[in-house]
Protein backbone atom coordinates (compact mmCIF):
# COMPACT_ATOMS: atom_id res chain seq x y z
CA UNK A 1 0.00 0.00 0.00
CA UNK A 2 2.88 2.42 0.86
CA UNK A 3 4.51 1.58 -2.49
CA UNK A 4 1.21 2.32 -4.26
CA UNK A 5 0.94 5.70 -2.52
CA UNK A 6 4.49 6.52 -3.58
CA UNK A 7 3.58 5.75 -7.19
CA UNK A 8 0.34 7.78 -7.13
CA UNK A 9 1.74 10.88 -5.43
CA UNK A 10 4.08 11.95 -8.28
CA UNK A 11 1.29 11.40 -10.79
CA UNK A 12 -1.00 13.74 -8.84
CA UNK A 13 1.71 16.37 -8.62
CA UNK A 14 2.33 16.24 -12.36
CA UNK A 15 -1.41 16.38 -13.07
CA UNK A 16 -1.84 19.39 -10.82
CA UNK A 17 1.09 21.17 -12.46
CA UNK A 18 -0.31 20.44 -15.92
CA UNK A 19 -3.75 21.79 -14.96
CA UNK A 20 -2.22 24.93 -13.51
CA UNK A 21 -0.08 25.45 -16.61
CA UNK A 22 -3.00 25.00 -19.00
CA UNK A 23 -5.85 26.62 -17.10
CA UNK A 24 -4.39 28.50 -14.17
CA UNK A 25 -6.20 26.03 -11.89
CA UNK A 26 -5.09 25.42 -8.32
CA UNK A 27 -6.68 22.27 -6.88
CA UNK A 28 -6.40 23.68 -3.35
CA UNK A 29 -8.78 26.51 -4.28
CA UNK A 30 -12.50 26.32 -4.87
CA UNK A 31 -14.08 27.24 -8.20
CA UNK A 32 -13.70 30.86 -9.21
CA UNK A 33 -16.76 32.96 -8.43
CA UNK A 34 -18.51 34.32 -11.53
CA UNK A 35 -18.26 38.03 -12.17
CA UNK A 36 -21.26 40.35 -12.07
CA UNK A 37 -23.72 39.83 -14.90
CA UNK A 38 -26.15 42.54 -15.97
CA UNK A 39 -29.22 40.34 -16.14
CA UNK A 40 -32.85 41.16 -15.39
CA UNK A 41 -33.88 40.81 -11.77
CA UNK A 42 -36.20 37.93 -11.08
CA UNK A 43 -39.81 38.61 -10.20
CA UNK A 44 -40.76 36.44 -7.20
CA UNK A 45 -43.31 33.78 -8.08
CA UNK A 46 -45.76 35.36 -5.63
CA UNK A 47 -45.76 38.53 -7.76
CA UNK A 48 -45.43 37.16 -11.29
CA UNK A 49 -49.17 36.89 -11.92
CA UNK A 50 -50.08 40.34 -10.60
CA UNK A 51 -51.43 42.62 -13.29
CA UNK A 52 -49.46 45.69 -12.21
CA UNK A 53 -45.99 44.12 -12.20
CA UNK A 54 -43.86 45.05 -15.27
CA UNK A 55 -41.32 42.74 -16.84
CA UNK A 56 -38.04 42.80 -14.86
CA UNK A 57 -35.23 45.15 -15.82
CA UNK A 58 -31.45 44.66 -15.62
CA UNK A 59 -30.00 45.53 -12.23
CA UNK A 60 -33.31 46.11 -10.49
CA UNK A 61 -33.68 45.02 -6.87
CA UNK A 62 -37.26 43.93 -6.24
CA UNK A 63 -38.67 45.00 -2.87
CA UNK A 64 -42.23 44.17 -1.82
CA UNK A 65 -44.16 46.12 0.77
CA UNK A 66 -47.73 46.10 2.02
CA UNK A 67 -49.00 48.59 -0.56
CA UNK A 68 -46.46 48.60 -3.39
CA UNK A 69 -43.62 46.77 -5.13
CA UNK A 70 -40.48 48.64 -6.15
CA UNK A 71 -37.68 47.81 -8.57
CA UNK A 72 -34.81 49.82 -7.10
CA UNK A 73 -31.91 50.78 -9.36
CA UNK A 74 -28.65 50.42 -7.44
CA UNK A 75 -26.78 52.57 -9.97
CA UNK A 76 -29.10 55.60 -10.12
CA UNK A 77 -30.30 55.19 -6.49
CA UNK A 78 -33.89 55.79 -7.55
CA UNK A 79 -36.54 53.23 -8.50
CA UNK A 80 -36.96 52.15 -12.12
CA UNK A 81 -40.61 51.59 -11.30
CA UNK A 82 -43.08 51.34 -8.46
CA UNK A 83 -46.20 49.23 -9.03
CA UNK A 84 -49.41 48.74 -7.10
CA UNK A 85 -53.13 48.16 -7.39
CA UNK A 86 -55.30 50.87 -5.86
CA UNK A 87 -58.84 49.80 -4.97
CA UNK A 88 -61.81 52.02 -4.29
CA UNK A 89 -61.79 50.89 -0.65
CA UNK A 90 -58.20 52.04 -0.23
CA UNK A 91 -58.80 55.56 -1.53
CA UNK A 92 -60.59 56.59 1.66
CA UNK A 93 -57.59 56.15 3.95
CA UNK A 94 -57.12 58.94 6.46
CA UNK A 95 -54.07 57.96 8.52
CA UNK A 96 -51.95 60.98 9.42
CA UNK A 97 -48.44 61.36 8.03
CA UNK A 98 -47.39 63.59 10.92
CA UNK A 99 -44.08 62.50 12.42
CA UNK A 100 -43.19 60.08 9.60
CA UNK A 101 -39.65 60.62 8.33
CA UNK A 102 -38.07 59.66 5.03
CA UNK A 103 -35.60 56.82 5.55
CA UNK A 104 -33.71 53.99 3.90
CA UNK A 105 -35.66 50.84 3.12
CA UNK A 106 -34.92 48.25 5.84
CA UNK A 107 -35.89 45.41 3.48
CA UNK A 108 -33.29 46.31 0.86
CA UNK A 109 -30.01 44.93 2.12
CA UNK A 110 -26.54 44.73 0.68
CA UNK A 111 -26.56 47.80 -1.56
CA UNK A 112 -26.27 51.58 -1.33
CA UNK A 113 -29.45 53.60 -0.98
CA UNK A 114 -30.22 57.29 -1.10
CA UNK A 115 -30.44 59.09 2.24
CA UNK A 116 -32.06 62.27 3.53
CA UNK A 117 -28.69 63.99 3.53
CA UNK A 118 -28.47 63.59 -0.26
CA UNK A 119 -31.57 65.76 -0.67
CA UNK A 120 -30.66 68.36 1.95
CA UNK A 121 -30.00 71.73 0.29
CA UNK A 122 -30.28 70.22 -3.19
CA UNK A 123 -33.26 72.29 -4.31
CA UNK A 124 -35.22 69.11 -5.13
CA UNK A 125 -38.09 67.70 -3.10
CA UNK A 126 -38.45 64.06 -2.05
CA UNK A 127 -41.15 63.06 -4.50
CA UNK A 128 -43.27 59.99 -3.76
CA UNK A 129 -43.92 57.60 -6.63
CA UNK A 130 -46.76 55.85 -4.81
CA UNK A 131 -48.32 58.87 -3.11
CA UNK A 132 -48.74 58.67 0.63
CA UNK A 133 -52.47 59.32 0.21
CA UNK A 134 -52.86 56.06 -1.75
CA UNK A 135 -51.48 54.08 1.21
CA UNK A 136 -53.15 55.96 4.06
CA UNK A 137 -55.50 53.05 4.76
CA UNK A 138 -53.06 51.78 7.43
CA UNK A 139 -50.25 53.29 9.46
CA UNK A 140 -47.74 50.67 8.29
CA UNK A 141 -48.43 51.06 4.57
CA UNK A 142 -48.36 54.83 4.90
CA UNK A 143 -44.95 54.75 6.59
CA UNK A 144 -43.57 52.44 3.88
CA UNK A 145 -44.20 55.05 1.20
CA UNK A 146 -41.51 57.18 2.87
CA UNK A 147 -38.78 54.63 2.11
CA UNK A 148 -36.29 55.80 -0.49
CA UNK A 149 -37.25 52.84 -2.67
CA UNK A 150 -40.37 54.92 -3.39
CA UNK A 151 -38.72 58.35 -3.71
CA UNK A 152 -37.14 60.44 -6.48
CA UNK A 153 -35.75 63.99 -6.65
CA UNK A 154 -38.68 66.02 -8.00
CA UNK A 155 -39.29 69.64 -8.88
CA UNK A 156 -41.25 71.27 -6.06
CA UNK A 157 -43.80 72.95 -8.34
CA UNK A 158 -44.47 69.71 -10.20
CA UNK A 159 -44.66 67.71 -6.98
CA UNK A 160 -47.27 70.00 -5.42
CA UNK A 161 -49.01 70.87 -8.69
CA UNK A 162 -49.84 68.92 -11.84
CA UNK A 163 -48.27 65.66 -10.65
CA UNK A 164 -50.34 65.82 -7.48
CA UNK A 165 -53.43 66.56 -9.57
CA UNK A 166 -52.76 63.42 -11.63
CA UNK A 167 -52.45 61.43 -8.40
CA UNK A 168 -55.87 62.69 -7.31
CA UNK A 169 -57.35 61.69 -10.66
CA UNK A 170 -55.92 58.18 -10.22
CA UNK A 171 -57.90 57.90 -6.98
CA UNK A 172 -61.02 59.07 -8.81
CA UNK A 173 -60.49 56.40 -11.49
CA UNK A 174 -60.07 53.76 -8.79
CA UNK A 175 -63.44 54.80 -7.40
CA UNK A 176 -65.03 54.81 -10.84
CA UNK A 177 -63.79 51.39 -11.93
CA UNK A 178 -63.38 49.69 -8.56
CA UNK A 179 -59.59 49.52 -8.91
CA UNK A 180 -56.75 50.74 -11.07
CA UNK A 181 -53.38 49.11 -11.72
CA UNK A 182 -50.58 51.66 -11.54
CA UNK A 183 -46.94 51.61 -12.65
CA UNK A 184 -45.07 54.85 -12.06
CA UNK A 185 -41.46 55.92 -12.16
CA UNK A 186 -38.73 58.24 -13.44
CA UNK A 187 -37.28 58.69 -16.89
CA UNK A 188 -33.59 59.51 -16.57
CA UNK A 189 -33.34 60.49 -20.23
CA UNK A 190 -30.33 62.71 -20.91
CA UNK A 191 -29.90 63.31 -17.18
CA UNK A 192 -29.83 67.05 -17.79
CA UNK A 193 -30.11 67.78 -14.05
CA UNK A 194 -27.19 65.60 -12.98
CA UNK A 195 -27.05 64.10 -9.49
CA UNK A 196 -27.43 65.21 -5.89
CA UNK A 197 -25.70 64.32 -2.64
CA UNK A 198 -22.55 62.44 -1.76
CA UNK A 199 -24.05 59.24 -3.19
CA UNK A 200 -24.82 60.80 -6.59
CA UNK A 201 -28.56 60.23 -6.60
CA UNK A 202 -29.72 60.73 -10.19
CA UNK A 203 -32.26 63.49 -10.86
CA UNK A 204 -34.76 62.32 -13.52
CA UNK A 205 -35.61 64.32 -16.62
CA UNK A 206 -39.28 63.37 -16.31
CA UNK A 207 -41.83 61.04 -14.71
CA UNK A 208 -44.38 58.58 -16.06
CA UNK A 209 -47.52 56.74 -15.03
CA UNK A 210 -49.02 53.74 -16.82
CA UNK A 211 -52.58 52.90 -15.80
CA UNK A 212 -54.87 49.96 -16.52
CA UNK A 213 -58.52 49.42 -15.56
CA UNK A 214 -61.06 46.69 -16.16
CA UNK A 215 -64.44 48.05 -17.19
CA UNK A 216 -67.83 46.63 -16.19
CA UNK A 217 -68.18 44.84 -19.53
CA UNK A 218 -64.94 42.94 -18.84
CA UNK A 219 -62.81 44.83 -21.34
CA UNK A 220 -59.64 46.71 -20.41
CA UNK A 221 -58.53 50.28 -20.98
CA UNK A 222 -55.04 51.71 -20.57
CA UNK A 223 -53.45 55.13 -20.63
CA UNK A 224 -50.05 56.64 -19.89
CA UNK A 225 -48.79 60.08 -18.89
CA UNK A 226 -45.38 61.77 -18.95
CA UNK A 227 -44.51 65.06 -17.23
CA UNK A 228 -41.10 66.71 -17.34
CA UNK A 229 -39.34 67.35 -14.05
CA UNK A 230 -39.76 71.12 -14.14
CA UNK A 231 -42.22 73.85 -13.20
CA UNK A 232 -44.14 74.00 -16.50
CA UNK A 233 -47.91 73.37 -16.64
CA UNK A 234 -49.06 69.92 -17.79
CA UNK A 235 -52.64 69.32 -18.87
CA UNK A 236 -53.63 65.66 -18.87
CA UNK A 237 -54.76 65.64 -22.50
CA UNK A 238 -51.45 67.10 -23.66
CA UNK A 239 -49.21 64.74 -21.67
CA UNK A 240 -51.23 61.55 -22.26
CA UNK A 241 -50.17 58.78 -24.64
CA UNK A 242 -50.73 55.11 -25.34
CA UNK A 243 -48.94 52.56 -23.17
CA UNK A 244 -47.19 51.35 -26.34
CA UNK A 245 -45.71 54.83 -26.81
CA UNK A 246 -44.57 54.88 -23.17
CA UNK A 247 -42.93 51.47 -23.60
CA UNK A 248 -41.00 52.85 -26.59
CA UNK A 249 -39.93 55.84 -24.51
CA UNK A 250 -38.87 53.90 -21.40
CA UNK A 251 -37.86 50.48 -22.74
CA UNK A 252 -40.12 48.85 -20.13
CA UNK A 253 -42.77 46.19 -20.71
CA UNK A 254 -45.95 47.10 -18.84
CA UNK A 255 -48.78 44.75 -17.86
CA UNK A 256 -47.19 41.52 -19.20
CA UNK A 257 -49.71 39.46 -17.18
CA UNK A 258 -52.39 40.39 -19.69
CA UNK A 259 -53.12 37.85 -22.39
CA UNK A 260 -50.84 38.74 -25.31
CA UNK A 261 -53.68 39.44 -27.75
CA UNK A 262 -55.47 41.63 -25.23
CA UNK A 263 -52.26 43.39 -24.23
CA UNK A 264 -51.40 44.26 -27.82
CA UNK A 265 -54.82 45.77 -28.48
CA UNK A 266 -55.19 47.62 -25.18
CA UNK A 267 -51.70 49.11 -25.07
CA UNK A 268 -51.81 50.58 -28.56
CA UNK A 269 -55.25 52.19 -28.00
CA UNK A 270 -55.72 55.57 -26.32
CA UNK A 271 -59.38 56.21 -25.49
CA UNK A 272 -59.55 59.47 -23.53
CA UNK A 273 -63.29 59.11 -22.97
CA UNK A 274 -62.67 56.13 -20.70
CA UNK A 275 -60.75 58.48 -18.43
CA UNK A 276 -63.01 61.50 -18.61
CA UNK A 277 -60.36 63.57 -20.38
CA UNK A 278 -61.49 66.04 -23.04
Amino acid sequence: MKKLKKLIAPVLVVAAALLYYLFGYNPSEGPEAPGPVDTPSEIPSSLSGLMEIPAPVPGGRIVQHGAYVSSYNTETLIPDWVAYELTSEETGGNRSRDGIEFRMDPDLKGCTQAMREDYSGSGWTKGHLMPAADAAFSSNTLAETFYFTNICPQNETLNAGDWQYLEKRVRQWANRYGSVWVVTGPIVGENRYGTIGDRDVVVPDSFYKALLVRKKNGSYSAIAFVMDNDDDRYYLKDCSMSVDDLETLTGLDFFPALDDAVEEKVEKTLRLSDWGIK
